[in-house]
């Protein structure tokens, strides 16, 4: 089902009804693309005074969407119905990034000028660079984040219309061809390196780890098990439902506002401990561990209810048994 598809009201056991005085209504229960049914709420208020009461999210689908699918009992993550485990073992994140924007993985044909559109946009307007030396050099990289991708859309505003599809694709590929640049320079201008230029002989996992890790004075040969490590994690990560970036995302755009600034939103979001930040807890753990043979001091402090030290890394909460993601990291090695 495409987005922009009415959905469509399902024969279900249900069946709920407002009764409000002498008069009652029946709510439509529409059919999902996957999951669970829904129940049409938009006449309570207008009809009822009522409104629904819902912290989270736990139980409403905001929109429509045919894109990802999560089941958090039985360890399911779907791609536009392709399990993240087929996923990461046969595509790679450019295949998956073009299945997620358009529907379908991208013939042989296909996926070329998929590639050649991304490697024509990769570079950032010079001024975009003087952005960064307006932060403080001990400036946290989101923060260098959320405030380049914000000026970001003010050297594209004036040729997005969102109104024309193919202009949001523009918009879209754009953005997946800069972010990697944006990042990694927000990462090396706070440890105090030279900014990297994108190299597109590399792929896309290559390019951002040249760019990450390169400096001006080496020739940076990237590492072919951990650029297809890095390229793996794109993969389990390109999208995980109406998370709460997501969620801020949708939010701000549905003010019509430009969709640069409104992933600059979605960063500030994906910044929390509670949402992204929990990688970023993840690395500081790492490094406080240090060594392999610290670890069973480690867990022996996570044990420690005196012990503030936690364990950080281990599944997303919505997964009730098992995190498929980590199962694929898990028998990774064996699959290259």
């Amino acid at each position: 089902m495409s987005d922009s598809d009415a959905p469509r009201v399902c024969p279900n056991p249900y069946r709920v009804t407002i009764a409000d005085g002498d008069s009652t209504t029946d709510l439509q229960i529409l059919e999902g693309t996957l999951g669970p049914a829904a129940v049409d709420i938009q006449q309570l208020y207008g009809q009822h005074n009522l409104l629904a009461y819902d912290p989270g999210f736990r139980s409403t689908a905001s929109c429509k969407s045919a894109i990802t699918f999560i089941d958090g009992d039985a360890g399911i993550l779907l791609y536009r119905g392709y399990p993240i485990e087929e996923l990461a073992e046969h595509s790679n994140f450019m295949e998956v990034a073009h299945l997620l924007m358009f529907g379908e993985l991208p013939t042989l044909n296909g996926y070329k000028p998929f590639w050649t559109e991304i490697t024509r946009h990769t570079l950032l307007h010079e001024q975009v660079l003087n952005f960064y030396r307006g932060f403080r050099r001990d400036a946290h990289p989101m923060a260098i984040m959320v405030g380049v991708v914000g000026a970001l859309s003010a050297f594209y505003h004036d040729d997005i219309d969102l109104q024309d599809r193919d202009s949001r694709i523009h918009a879209a590929l754009r953005l997946l061809a800069k972010i990697p640049t944006i990042a990694a320079a927000s990462h090396t201008y706070s440890v105090g390196r030279p900014i990297r230029y994108p190299c597109n002989d590399l792929d896309y996992a290559g390019n951002f780890l040249q760019m990450i890790f390169g400096v001006p004075s080496e020739t940076y040969k990237v590492d072919p098990v951990l650029s297809k490590a890095m390229d793996l994690i794109f993969v389990l990560h390109a999208d995980h439902e109406q998370n709460a970036s997501t969620s801020t995302v949708r939010l701000a755009a549905s003010s019509g506002a430009n969709p640069i600034a409104c992933i600059a939103a979605g960063i500030a979001s994906l910044w929390g401990p509670a949402h992204g930040g929990a990688n970023e807890a993840v690395i500081r753990m790492l490094t406080e561990i240090g060594k392999a043979e610290n670890i069973p001091k480690a867990i022996a402090r996570a044990k420690d209810k005196n012990d503030s030290f936690r364990l950080m890394g281990f599944g997303h909460r919505v997964y009730k048994n098992f995190d498929p993601r980590a199962r694929v990291i898990q028998k990774w090695p064996r699959m290259f």
